[in-house]
């Protein structure tokens, strides 16, 4: 199945449901990172949310999302676009233990402080950034919280990662430890219009929680439109909009000399002198970049800097 967002209308309802099926870049970017179980998962459960939140945005804007946390894994960073494009990485690789089912199962690896906060392009060079405390310690109910307290949004957000036939055997073979695969991962979201039923938003929420792992297990092989529909049989649901989603990286060897502009003349001649060379490592994608001290030589002859 590939990963996909989709879109839809409950048009008798006013209600606007958007799915994403995020399995693939999810394993994605646990091996990019070589990421532990928890880290693994909490980064998935993040991606997912920025590709669900990246479908609200207008073309080429951008969203990030951020946690910060005194538990184990400290915090993650994500962001995604209208594109699909998302990327994100976790401050802590390595965390590895969670909690039982229920309440507590996120709160050894995120801990007993924390806060949520999503900046915005509202294009033009615009940015707005909003934040809420960490109250569930889990990410699709303190995301909830974040709509109501931010946008004054109620929304339902699902999370979900569930195991899928033949996903041990598949990624053992390709060289995963065994009980480290993340199964099938998915993210639903649903909110009201402003002229939306609220007493209908409240019944599809119960509804779709307790049939988004059933269907998702039983419909994922045909593909995310499949899902919704199986999910949203009613006469007046209207697919909207589809578009693939990928785990990618916009770093580039520009971007690391455009910031080696902006250390100036002094510092980037002192670290020439000390390291005869610059270096840099993407976080998003670890992608190493080198410098040559011949290439920064250059650039101060040039007098760019």
């Amino acid at each position: 199945m590939p990963d996909e967002i989709v879109s839809g209308l409950l048009k008798q309802t006013d209600l606007r449901v958007v799915l994403a099926t995020t399995t693939e870049l999810s394993r994605q970017a646990r091996a990019t990172h070589g990421a532990a179980p928890a880290a693994a998962a909490l980064l998935s459960q993040a991606l997912t949310a920025a590709a669900l939140m990246g479908a609200l945005q207008k073309h080429d804007a951008r969203i990030n999302l951020q946690v910060e946390c005194d538990g184990p894994l400290r915090g993650l960073f994500v962001d995604g676009d209208a594109s699909g494009l998302v990327r994100g990485y976790v401050k802590n690789l390595h965390v590895e233990y969670v909690g039982g089912e229920g309440r507590y199962h996120w709160r050894p690896v995120l801990g007993n402080k924390g806060f949520l906060s999503v900046l915005r392009d509202m294009g033009g060079g615009e940015y707005y950034r909003s934040a809420v405390e960490l109250q569930h310690f889990d990410l699709a109910a303190d995301l909830e919280r974040y709509f109501h307290q931010s946008d004054q949004l109620p929304s339902h957000v699902m999370l979900a990662q569930l195991p899928a036939p033949g996903d041990g055997a598949a990624e053992e073979t390709a060289g995963s430890p065994p009980g480290e695969y993340l199964g099938l991962v998915a993210g639903l979201l649903v909110q009201p219009l402003p002229d939306g039923d609220m007493e209908a938003f409240k019944a599809l929420g119960a509804r779709l929680r307790e049939q988004l792992p059933i269907v998702l297990q039983s419909h994922a092989a045909a593909g995310a439109t499949a899902v919704l529909r199986a999910l949203l049989p009613e006469a007046d649901f209207e697919v909207m909009s589809r578009y693939p989603l990928r785990f990618g990286c916009s770093c580039s060897k520009d971007r690391v000399l455009r910031a080696l502009l902006a250390m100036g003349r002094e510092e980037l001649t002192d670290l020439l002198e000390k390291e005869g060379q610059a270096e840099a490592t993407c976080q998003f994608c670890t992608t190493r970049y080198v410098i040559p001290g011949e290439e920064i030589r250059t650039m101060l002859e040039r007098g760019a800097i």
